[in-house]
């Protein structure tokens, strides 16, 4: 018979209180052991985030084991399921075993050296003192802030500055791929100008390019022109092709959209007139004209209703005009040539060289059986050297996939197993991945150590592209220091599989200075660890970085449709939503990105009240009212509240 007065051990739903206790005992044991044997890399970080990384490796001893079981009792007890523990884990730890104890009518305190540092409020405090110091003061309305990647135009274009720190830019981005010292000189001038006169902050980011594995250049096409008109469902001309005619020995561009600009001869060009036409036979035998609709002293406009291919060295006769034949006829001048492509197929062999020697298309018989492999050659041929048989090779941002069937010391042979209705089209200067190659690829080339003496000048942020180890980091580290005592702080660009596997190391190099911070980079990253895992890798970014309080920025194709078009898709709206788990999003550039930071900054705060990080804000549900009986309560609960000018707790009154 149980002692009447030892407490039942067995909890609400039959959950055993004992076992609970004895689990979760045992986890927290390998926490401060784990604390412990770390104890050489806690020396070497900064003091303002010591407590952090001793909270990050709690978090990682925590998660070195399955807690779904554990979670599930916890929650029958009604105790927290250790689900938001990531800012605060041996507090959180703390607590339940506190309860569990009491239950169990024991008395329970942790040995005064393994107590928790990081306290609930502590926890929060911290990530949000570690934002203000990276990412600038919080903007009113919202937490999270927008960083924007700058165009080409910003070096000269002051209201576009203007304008983006308007509507709620915290931090420019400068991408050191494009563009050069002297352009990112204006862009930070007309920011600086910018922030005078609205009496707003923002920070300077600069991105360095890092390692750029592309493909290399093809052979040019061939130099044709094809000329073609408008025409309805029905093939009927809508509208007219328009050719401007300009004088070849001094070129004019067009006043207005061309389909088409030929040079010909200045002599030939001043005996056309207005109503006249001219004649040729194009690059298909094909016999075609042009009415010559306006004539200019730069240039002429002529227009067809046929479509016509054109090359250098057509001859163009004006029709019954004045004088010898030899006067009537010109032949156009030098055309550009067109820009050359693979056409690729499932089970197509591609040939990948180490040198830049332009590539070139497959050679096809009459049949078209393939005589010779398309070949291409890649800006990076150190990773010849690191590439296996049988390892993935993707290209131009996971559009074309393929496998390694072959290295050689100066090419490399890959079987395109990616399947499509339509071939496949690679061209020159796109993106290749290879997520399961150990390349030994340095992560900052001679050109980022040449751009990193302007970067540590101007810079709030120096962001690592392609970060991929401690050393790494430590790289960086040392090349700031080098240049003297201002020191921008780091972000580590994760876009690698390298990259997420080795992120905890480096979280802890980075934590050496007094603030860090690490971007999504979604775009390669999907690449290298699989689409459909990009969602389960980012989670466990952000939860980590949580953890370290460290910020978040949330990169690659947020509202980018908007950005480039416009308008938005649906998809992007929600995505750019679930931004609210990071510390801040990033809009990259566009002709519309003004308006996309703008509708970036209303959803931000519009979700502000409902969100934080992966935890639901249970502010006051307009639907919840919606019952019948319950509208008229909520109309008289609402108008005070509108009589107030409502805020951001009010509910909303659009029905």
């Amino acid at each position: 018979m149980a002692n009447e007065n030892s407490a039942d051990s067995t909890g609400p739903g039959g959950a055993d209180i004992e076992a609970v206790l004895s689990e979760l005992m045992a986890i927290r044991a390998d926490m401060v052991a784990s604390l412990a044997m770390s104890q050489p890399d806690l020396a070497k970080v900064h003091a303002n985030q010591r407590d952090s990384a001793r909270n990050l490796l709690h978090y990682l001893a925590l998660r070195r084991r399955d807690l779904r079981p554990l979670q599930l009792r916890l929650a029958e007890l009604g105790l927290s399921s250790l689900g938001r523990a990531e800012s605060h884990v041996l507090a959180t730890i703390d607590a339940v075993l506190a309860v569990l104890h009491r239950l169990l009518q024991r008395a329970w305190q942790p040995a005064s050296e393994e107590s928790a540092v990081m306290s609930f409020a502590h926890g929060d405090r911290l990530l949000a003192e570690h934002t203000d110091a990276l990412l600038g003061p919080m903007n009113t309305g919202r937490k999270v802030r927008i960083m924007v990647t700058m165009p080409s135009e910003a070096a000269d274009n002051y209201l576009l500055v203007h304008n983006l720190l308007q509507q709620g830019m915290d931090c420019m981005r400068i991408n050191c791929a494009h563009d050069d010292a002297a352009a990112w000189t204006r862009m930070i001038g007309h920011l600086r100008q910018a922030e005078q006169s609205l009496g707003r902050s923002c920070r300077i980011v600069m991105d360095l390019a890092g390692p750029k594995l592309r493909t290399g250049p093809l052979e040019p096409g061939p130099a044709v022109v094809r000329i073609r008109p408008s025409r309805d469902a029905y093939g009927r001309v809508t509208a007219p092709a328009r050719v401007w005619l300009t004088a070849d020995e001094s070129p004019q561009r067009p006043p207005a959209p061309a389909s088409a600009c030929l040079p010909v001869p200045s002599a030939w060009l001043a005996r056309l007139r207005t109503g006249a036409w001219v004649e040729c036979t194009d690059a298909r035998d094909a016999q075609r004209a042009f009415r010559i609709v306006d004539v200019t002293e730069q240039g002429c406009w002529v227009e067809s209703t046929r479509t016509a291919y054109l090359v250098p060295g057509t001859p163009l006769r004006h029709a019954r005009g004045a004088g010898t034949p030899d006067e009537q006829e010109c032949r156009i001048g030098t055309l550009p040539p067109t820009e050359n492509s693979l056409a690729l197929h499932q089970g197509d062999l591609l040939i990948l060289t180490r040198d830049l020697k332009p590539g070139r298309p497959a050679s096809r018989d009459s049949a078209g059986n393939i005589l010779t492999p398309a070949m291409i050659g890649c800006t990076l041929p150190a990773v010849f050297d690191d590439v296996r048989a049988g390892e993935p090779i993707w290209f131009d941002d996971g559009k074309i996939g393929g496998v390694i069937e072959k290295v050689e010391t100066s090419q490399v042979f890959i079987r395109i197993t990616q399947d499509h209705v339509k071939a496949l089209t690679l061209r020159a200067d796109k993106g290749i991945n290879l997520p399961e190659s150990n390349l030994r690829l340095a992560a900052m080339t001679d050109k980022d150590i040449e751009d990193l003496s302007f970067v540590a000048r101007h810079a709030d942020i120096v962001e690592l592209s392609f970060a991929n180890s401690a050393q790494d980091v430590e790289l960086l580290q040392q090349r700031l220091a080098s240049l003297g005592s201002r020191q921008p702080a780091i972000v580590l660009k994760i876009e690698t599989r390298r990259g997420f596997e080795n992120l905890p190391a480096m979280l802890l190099t980075a934590m050496r200075a007094p603030c860090c911070g690490v971007m999504i980079a979604r775009g390669d990253l999907a690449v290298e660890c699989g689409f459909e895992r990009l969602a389960e890798v980012q989670e466990e970014i952000l939860w980590l970085c949580e953890a370290a309080h460290v910020p978040v920025i949330w990169a690659t194709q947020v509202l980018e449709t908007l950005a480039r078009e416009g308008r938005p898709s649906r998809a992007e709206i929600t995505d750019a939503a679930m931004g609210l788990r990071a510390e801040c999003v990033m809009l990259n550039k566009g002709p519309y990105v003004v308006s996309a930071v703008r509708v970036l900054d209303d959803i931000l705060r519009r979700m502000h009240a409902h969100q934080a990080k992966k935890q639901s804000m249970l502010r006051e549900l307009h639907l919840a009212h919606m019952l019948p009986g319950e509208r008229d309560a909520a109309a008289d609960r609402s108008r005070p509240a509108r009589q107030h000018g409502g805020g951001p707790g009010a509910p909303a009154t659009r029905h």
